[in-house]
């Protein structure tokens, strides 16, 4: 179930809410196509065949993400002060609390440009919910978009696509490749009640919400990793794969294939990185 979140509004724990932010956006970012042009083949849908279709209720995800350990607390020498940990904001008021602390995280242009949005940990967990499905919310979470123009080749008789394409994701993949998992891992232990509050509002429990988290990351990882030239399919002004097993797959998994197999390959291990770092607290 995904749904466009309410509006919200705004600080030192060096490490919150940016899992789900690095999780969505470990993805998000490569697969962001629709501030192209509206005549870019690469993004431009073919209506499917009218057919009955059954509809189902999806199956939701369930999974539990270890809670991380609190270090034995060490005697400290006497002071004056009192160190008091920061109080978690209410949902509707996160928005400056959670930015603050991603930007302590990663503070690239690139990056500070994603999370200027409002409705930080809402955006995140319905773009979650979808990419959990394999299924890219771009309106919910806009980030930055391939730059240039869709390019094709025609060989023997067949459309090609060019391995120069894969070079306009590479300024969102090197933003993607400098966020520290093991960081954005701890900032999901530090804000879990706040995304548990955005997942809630969308009928998630907590179990459902860890399920969705770690099942997104999966549709990452089982995207098939292309080395060879990729042969495409046209239909009037639309490409599509030509290999039925490539156009089968999930729309975040082909949008992946557009960057290229050391692209894939890069997102893929930080998306195994996050994974590891979720379970392993």
């Amino acid at each position: 179930m995904n749904r466009e979140p309410k509006k919200t509004g705004s600080n030192n724990l060096v490490f919150i809410a940016g899992t789900l932010i690095a999780a969505v956006i470990i993805v998000a970012v490569l697969f962001k196509a629709q501030n192209q042009p509206e005549q870019d083949p690469e993004l431009i849908a073919l209506p499917e065949p009218v057919a009955e279709v059954v509809l189902q209720t999806p199956v939701v995800p369930e999974a539990v993400i270890p809670e991380a350990v609190e270090p034995e607390p060490q005697p400290e020498p006497q002071t004056n002060s009192v160190s008091t940990s920061p109080t978690l904001p209410k949902l509707d008021n996160s928005d400056e609390f959670i930015r603050e602390r991603l930007l302590l995280i990663n503070n690239k242009k690139e990056f500070s440009r994603w999370i200027k949005t409002d409705d930080l940990l809402r955006r995140t967990a319905s773009y979650a919910d979808g990419l959990s499905n394999g299924v890219l919310l771009s309106k919910i979470f806009p980030l930055t978009a391939p730059e240039g123009k869709f390019a094709t080749h025609s060989s023997d008789g067949s459309i090609w696509l060019n391995a120069g394409n894969y070079e306009r994701y590479d300024r969102s993949i090197n933003t993607l490749t400098s966020l520290p998992m093991d960081s954005m891992a701890k900032m999901f232990h530090f804000s879990r009640p706040l995304l548990e509050s955005a997942f809630s509002e969308m009928g998630y429990n907590p179990r459902q919400m860890d399920g969705i988290i770690l099942q997104a990351i999966d549709v990452i990882l089982a995207t098939p990793i292309v080395a060879e030239p990729i042969r495409l399919s046209r239909d009037s002004v639309v490409y599509k794969f030509a290999d039925p097993a490539l156009e089968s797959l999930l729309p975040l998994q082909k949008q992946l294939l557009r960057t290229g197999p050391e692209n894939t390959k890069r997102i893929q291990q930080q998306a195994e990185a996050l994974r590891d770092a979720l379970l392993n607290p």
